[in-house]
């Protein structure tokens, strides 16, 4: 039994802490009423990180339930990623659920956010929008942040830091890290760099603008590539100017046959978003097409993360002249802003130059405290945790997508964050999305990767979400499939 023998009818009802009452909890659900209380405390910073939580003991008299009641109430928070264990110090808050901002207030009450013509801001649209549940493709699970790591090398790095450090410094990027990068790559990627060919840069994002604009200066107009992809990515290259042709992706990722830009964008380990691999003839295929001139752009956006496959050898590895892009961004956090572009000999003076005019390079300080993670086998680690973690989320969206959507069929699991599923039956996915949306769910419409007619389908994330919030998104989804599609 979950409640204590005690009548509750007998002496005071429930507890000062947070005013919880388990009259409030369902019959047979308290560790889950339970977690779901103090996690939307923590949400809402009614229990701040750095909280202590109450005693089991103390916080089960109280509510009169077993100690085990509680006890699994915050096993689940630090499951979750929410709370630690301290041992003598008990259970401390450690980490806020990530909450989207109000809307904006220059938005129309009202106005849809995902329609099937996304505009240049739908992203920042998206991400304001609220939700209980966002599944959305693209971020890691931010609670896992390495904070301690990341204080010891900074508190190291400044210890260490010459006052001259402070100034204005190469707009490559630090001297240290663009070593670390090199040995980085050349550890996980295959990739043998010298650091003097490394841009750093504000993440895939900043070096796909530079890019783009040098092409553009070359006197390229249009960039190819894949058909679904990435609709983020498109949008930085036709803010350079650049059209995208779109060019037909199979089972062996791009048909390097129907090439006819000069130049084209690739994401060769993990295509996205199918989540396929480009297979050992068309990577022969691009090679040849290579030395015909042609120019290859490869973002290896979340080659680290896989989970039931041996490890991809990015194109780059194989093929010098490749312009090369990766960062941090989905193995610690988007916010970071960090990342790395392999510059190819032809294209170097003019991306330092580019880079130069752009920002006069990135912040120092976040430079050589990621340099040191990296040198000492830190960020490995916290590779590591994080897979394991990915991989059991990523296992709950399989069983949860099976169970609510029968229908569906799942792409791209082997690795990454997240998972594409396509349905047979003429659905709007748009309108799905947009339905979850209302529901409290975020998801993407794989319709907005495309630019020609294909199969609909549905871009679900699973890296940041608990795998309880995973079964319930997928859940409104088949609810919302079977209601308006039968």
């Amino acid at each position: 039994m979950d409640r204590a023998k005690t009548p509750l009818s007998e002496g005071s009802i429930g507890s000062d802490f947070l005013q919880l009452d388990v009259r409030e909890a369902p019959p047979g659900g308290l560790a889950d009423w339970l977690a779901g209380q103090l996690r939307a405390a923590i949400a809402d910073g009614r229990l701040p990180v750095g909280a202590r939580l109450p005693a089991s003991r103390v916080l089960a008299a109280e509510l009169r339930v077993s100690r085990g009641v509680v006890t699994e109430a915050y096993q689940r928070l630090i499951d979750d990623g929410h709370a630690a264990g301290r041992g003598r110090a008990g259970t401390v808050v450690v980490a806020a659920p990530v909450l989207p901002p109000d809307p904006s207030p220059d938005s129309p009450a009202g106005s849809p956010v995902i329609t099937p013509r996304p505009g240049v801001a739908v992203f920042d649209a998206v991400r304001a929008a609220p939700a209980r549940i966002d599944l959305t493709p693209g971020v890691p699970d931010l609670t896992a942040f390495p904070r301690a790591a990341w204080l010891r090398a900074e508190r190291a790095v400044l210890d260490e830091l010459e006052p001259s450090h402070f100034g204005y410094g190469d707009p490559r990027g630090a001297p240290s890290m663009r070593l670390a990068v090199s040995h980085w790559l050349a550890r996980n990627r295959g990739i043998r760099v010298d650091p003097g060919e490394i841009i750093v840069v504000a993440g895939v994002a900043q070096a796909l603008t530079l890019v783009g604009a040098v092409l553009r200066q070359h006197g390229l107009l249009s960039v190819a590539v894949e058909d679904p992809s990435s609709l983020g990515a498109r949008q930085h290259l036709h803010h350079c100017g650049l059209a995208t042709p779109p060019v037909p992706v199979d089972d062996d990722g791009l048909l390097v046959s129907e090439l006819r830009a000069p130049a084209v964008l690739l994401t060769p380990a993990h295509q996205f978003p199918m989540g396929v691999v480009l297979g050992g003839e068309r990577r022969r295929e691009l090679m040849r097409w290579v030395a015909g001139g042609g120019i290859v752009i490869e973002d290896d956006y979340d080659a680290e993360h896989r989970y039931d496959r041996a490890p991809v050898p990015a194109v780059r590895s194989m093929v010098p002249e490749v312009c090369y892009t990766g960062s941090v961004s989905k193995l610690l956090a988007p916010a970071l802003r960090v990342g790395w572009l392999l510059a190819p000999p032809r294209f170097r003076d003019d991306l330092v130059a580019a880079k130069r005019f752009a920002d006069l390079g990135n912040p120092v300080l976040a430079q050589l405290v990621l340099a040191r993670l990296m040198e000492t086998g830190e960020l490995e680690r916290q590779l590591r945790v994080v897979r394991a973690r990915h991989r059991r989320r990523r296992d709950a969206m399989i069983r949860a997508v099976a169970s609510g959507l029968p229908g569906a069929v799942v792409h791209g699991a082997a690795a990454g964050l997240h998972l594409t599923i396509t349905f047979d039956a003429d659905i709007d996915d748009v309108a799905v999305a947009a339905a979850a949306l209302a529901a409290g769910v975020k998801v993407q419409p794989l319709s907005w990767h495309r630019q020609r007619p294909g199969r609909p389908g549905l871009v679900l994330g699973y890296a940041a979400r608990t795998a309880t919030e995973i079964e319930e998104g997928v859940a409104v989804l088949g609810q919302l499939v079977r209601r308006s599609w039968p």
